[in-house]
């Protein structure tokens, strides 16, 4: 995984939502410095309870702290809002659980010059993340929905982790679902249904490092029944008009982010 050159030439900023992630959140943040060291990055704590405000901050991130927890979609949708204040020309999502791959960002922000919204895709043929059951019946029917609408193959609308261009960060400063599965099913639903060009690119998932997840059978049907709920929801739900970024002078630190 090479470096991509372009990225130094471009105001990148890395969005990292994170709830009570303090015990691994200082080495995503020290592996992202290593892959992407032009980029800036900004932790939005989430409400936490734990030390991650001060984990961030100790690391050299920027932190936006939230009063209370919203959820990721609320977090990502603060993220945007402060990438298109501060006039970023792209933006990438991050997970603090350690499950994606710094290295892979450098080949998602070189995918944008031909895309609005890059997904890195757990089921393109990189690494062995498996899923069995309901789970994988999820996967399939998204795909073909979601491959269908935009004219070209994508295997994981549940992924997180994601860049995207200058318009797509106004867009989503504007849009983006708070409730279950919005941050990763409608919101990509909503960039297709409004015209905007998402592409994959293969990347390898890595376990988690903090948190347990859900894998039971009764949860594994209860994620495919909200899947295909969220999915309806989308296709018929309105999405406002593409609000194209225009060009933006960099205005202060606003209230409530600290360096």
């Amino acid at each position: 995984m090479t470096p991509d050159p372009d990225t130094a030439a471009r105001r990148v900023l890395v969005i990292v939502p994170a709830w009570n992630e303090a015990e691994g959140l200082a080495s995503v943040l020290a592996e992202l410095r290593a892959a992407v060291p032009a980029a800036d990055v900004l932790v939005v704590d989430d409400g936490s309870t734990d030390r991650t405000a001060q984990t961030a901050r100790t690391a050299g991130a920027r932190v936006a702290r939230l009063p209370y927890n919203l959820g990721v979609g609320g977090a990502m949708r603060t993220g945007y809002r402060y990438a298109l204040d501060q006039g970023y020309d792209a933006a990438v999502q991050v997970d603090a659980d350690g499950q994606h791959d710094p290295g892979y960002v450098p080949a998602l922000l070189a995918a944008l010059e031909s895309a609005d919204l890059v997904v890195g895709a757990r089921f393109a043929g990189v690494g062995d993340y498996r899923v069995r059951g309901p789970r994988r019946w999820s996967m399939r029917l998204l795909s073909l929905v979601l491959s269908g609408m935009a004219g070209t193959r994508l295997t994981d609308a549940t992924s997180g982790f994601r860049a995207c261009n200058r318009d797509m960060i106004a867009f989503f400063a504007r849009w983006y679902p708070a409730e279950y599965l919005g941050d990763t099913v409608e919101s990509m639903v909503g960039a297709l249904r409004r015209g905007y060009q998402v592409r994959q690119v293969p990347v390898a998932m890595r376990p988690r490092t903090t948190g347990v997840p859900s894998q039971s059978p009764a949860r594994a049907l209860v994620y495919l029944a909200r899947t295909a709920l969220v999915l309806l929801l989308a296709l018929t739900r309105r999405v406002p008009a593409p609000q194209r970024a225009e060009p933006t002078a960099l205005v202060p630190e606003p209230a409530g982010v600290a360096r």
